[in-house]
């Protein structure tokens, strides 16, 4: 990738137009003259604020610094009911607080001394990502849940300190007791461990792209002057001859110019059997080769090859999908200001009637009964509930905008290998012509292939294993490329392959023809057995579909969703599968830039598509989908690009995962609606001077606890298939 600096750039990303440009950590529309940006890969990112570009710099670091904000909160917090607790119990006991007190000696260190000491650190310290975020929404005039938090907080703890301290300034008399340190406190530690536990589950989601560049081999054996040189994969240049041995990755695109072998490209196609590759055949750069050694002529280098160019589509993708925000962020936009104006309203208004002391209070219980503690906990409650029960299920779910998404879900692509299937070869079938038995058909394939590497071969040795089969000893193994392969068993000739082998052989194939035919029309790869001159079985086999696919499918159909099977592998084996399934519509034999537009274009018509994929080739097409759903036993690309991820190896959990999104989007709805009620009802009050800001902050305090205990029946609920999902 590109050197990266920060700097003002003129750039323009790919994901804006005009001179605003979309923050791609928080989603806030900047100015791209005013705003910090970062290039990467030739594009430009821009940010409103440090704390953005550093998480798209390091999200690892910038999720460690927020822990430590987190852990100073809640110790702050700890701290402040070890301390009540401290003093109920001195109290009961007939004492004074100072007699408690560890040291008595200092009678300065009253009561509010204690709490002022122990909510300092967790104001500015804890509570500093907001200040920055609040400075930030000013200069942006972007007001969000930042500058409401850090407002509240603010009047709370400064005003406490202006009791403490400074008594006299005020207009009204006040109490030591009157402070409001602890409410300051508890609303700081509340929405931080919020955002931290939903920072955690996305904390890998920037890491996408580099788990893509590291499937590119860091050194090419490249042919110069006559002689092989082993040099930097990007010190590469376009026409020049490179080898590949057995088990390397190819370093470039190019064409096979000399040698034979079979190269596993499942990480871009998705087609779980190895491509056989002769001379001008293409090969692709990061797939990997097989047992053979050939030599290819790069054709594409840099920026301009397969794998470089899935980096790129991921990277644009992720960057240029909107992101929802949450919906109390929307409303703040709004709610902020109209609180600020009551609150300046009251006060104008009582003193205006000649009674400032009593504006004055009015103006501090309207923002403390503002002060967002239920609001910014309404999303972050329900998502820890919903994301603790998907957990205990099997199922990771990222974050809000996904739930947000998955509420409007319409259409679900599926890819197909490794997601509708298991993504190995299997021997389906073992068909026996003339007098040999079966396991006699499959022992004389096993034996000949017994020392092979490849898949297909590895397939029927594991099926002669499990028929618990011994295996005759095989001499004079050959294997013949785009054919088959040749053995000797006790001076047998025995033969494996396709129809070229057998023609080559001059072995007829007329027996089998029919159970060919009817093999390769279910998707099959069907190979001939033969021993010396005669045909004597077929053994078939294929990509296995996963036993609970079709309830997958059938679950998603009934409720109303659209299923669609993409894959890179051909028509008449993908078509086979979708039947087995269920599936009607089949796109097939497409590359990973088809299976971004086929998204794409599902999109244009109105629909909001999930994508279920596994592999490296998934990537950009989970990325660009409304939600990216990655299989738990696929890539660390697939599972990093992916919204939601099913971390076990059951495509049930697709459905499953919607349910539980919408069950979650639903609580949290209904949170912000509980929390705003509190708000419209408690906000008039205290402007007409009738709610004491101690009444105001116990109020606050229950919106919050109605909340988090609504967030609690989603533990409840039963999201779907499958006897785990329902436990």
């Amino acid at each position: 990738m590109n050197e990266s600096h920060i700097q003002h750039s003129q750039h323009q990303p790919a994901f804006a137009s005009g001179n605003m440009a979309k923050d791609p950590i928080c989603g806030m529309m900047v100015d791209k003259t005013t705003a910090l940006s970062r290039e990467r890969g030739g594009r430009s990112y821009y940010f409103c604020s440090d704390t953005c570009l550093r998480t798209f710099e390091s999200p690892e670091r910038e999720l460690k610094a927020m822990k430590t904000r987190v852990t100073i909160a809640l110790t702050g917090v700890l701290a402040l009911a070890l301390l009540r607790a401290g003093a109920f119990i001195a109290l009961a006991a007939g004492a004074t607080l100072l007699t408690w007190v560890p040291i008595p000696a200092l009678p300065w260190f009253t009561w509010g001394i204690w709490l002022f000491l122990l909510v300092t650190p967790v104001q500015f310290i804890g509570g500093w990502s907001f200040y920055k975020g609040a400075w930030n929404a000013i200069r942006t005039r972007n007001i969000n849940m930042d500058f409401l938090i850090a407002l509240g907080t603010s009047v709370a703890y400064f005003y406490s300190v202006a009791v403490l301290f400074f008594p006299d300034v005020l207009p009204v008399k006040v109490a030591e007791r009157d402070v409001y340190f602890e409410v300051s406190a508890v609303i700081i530690a509340f929405v931080l461990l919020g955002r931290y536990m939903e920072e955690i589950i996305k904390k890998k989601s920037s890491a996408a792209v580099r788990r893509l560049l590291d499937l590119k081999p860091a050194i090419a054996h490249v042919i110069r002057d006559g002689q092989e040189v082993d040099l930097p994969a990007e010190n590469v240049m376009a026409g020049e001859f490179l080898v590949v041995k057995p088990g390397e990755k190819i370093p470039t695109d190019g064409d096979v110019s000399d040698g034979q072998s079979t190269v596993d490209e499942s990480m871009l196609t998705g087609e779980s059997m190895p491509v056989d590759k002769h001379p001008g055949s293409p090969v692709i750069g990061g797939t990997l080769n097989g047992s053979g050694v050939f030599t290819f002529k790069a054709s594409r280098i840099g920026a301009d090859t397969a794998l470089a160019q899935i980096i790129k589509m991921v990277e644009e993708a992720q960057s240029s999908t909107a992101q929802i925000q949450r919906l109390a962020d929307q409303v703040t936009g709004y709610f902020v200001p109209a609180v600020v104006a009551v609150a300046l309203l009251a006060l104008v208004g009582w003193s205006l009637a000649g009674n400032f002391p009593q504006g004055l209070l009015a103006f501090i219980a309207v923002l403390i009964i503002s002060c967002p503690c239920a609001l910014g906990v309404a999303t972050p409650a329900a998502l820890m509930v919903g994301v603790g029960k998907g957990a205990d299920n099997g199922i990771l779910i990222r974050g809000g905008e996904v739930l947000e998404r998955a509420e409007k879900l319409s259409t679900v692509v599926f890819d197909k290998t490794g997601t509708i299937t298991r993504g190995e070869p299997d021997v389906t079938d073992v068909i026996s012509l003339g007098s040999a038995l079966e396991n006699e058909v499959l022992k004389l394939a096993a034996a000949v292939e017994s020392g092979s590497e490849h898949p297909l071969g590895a397939a029927i040795v594991r099926a002669a294993r499990h028929r618990d089969i011994n295996l005759p000893k095989a001499t004079g193994i050959n294997g013949i490329a785009g054919h088959g392969i040749e053995g000797s068993i006790d001076s047998r000739k025995i033969w494996l392959g396709n129809r070229r082998l057998f023609a080559r052989q001059g072995i007829s194939t007329e027996a089998g023809e029919e159970h060919l035919i009817r093999l390769e029309a279910d998707g099959k790869t069907a190979m001939l057995v033969g021993v010396d001159d005669r045909l004597v079985g077929v053994i078939a086999v294929a990509d296995t579909i996963k036993p609970e696919a079709a309830e997958a499918v059938a679950a998603l159909k009934a409720s109303g969703i659209k299923v669609v099977l993409l894959s890179g592998d051909n028509h008449r084996t993908a078509e086979a599968v979708a039947r087995q399934v269920g599936i009607e519509r089949v796109i097939a034999e497409v590359l990973p830039d088809d299976k971004v537009a086929v998204i794409r274009q599902l999109q244009s018509e109105g629909q909001v598509v999930a994508m279920v994929g596994d592999g490296v080739n998934d990537a950009p097409a989970l990325a660009t989908a409304d939600i990216g759903i990655a299989i738990g036993s696929g890539s660390d690309v697939a599972k990093e690009t992916g919204g939601i991820i099913l971390l076990k190896n059951d495509v049930r959990d697709v459905v499953n995962a919607i349910k539980l999104s919408r069950a979650t989007m639903v609580k949290i709805k209904q949170n912000l609606f509980w929390a705003f009620i509190y708000n419209s009802i408690g906000i008039p009050i205290a402007a007409f001077g009738l709610l004491n800001p101690i009444i105001a902050a116990a109020a606050m305090a229950l919106s919050s606890l109605s909340v988090i205990a609504n967030s609690a029946l989603l533990k409840r609920a039963r999201i779907g298939l499958g006897q785990e999902a329902n436990s």
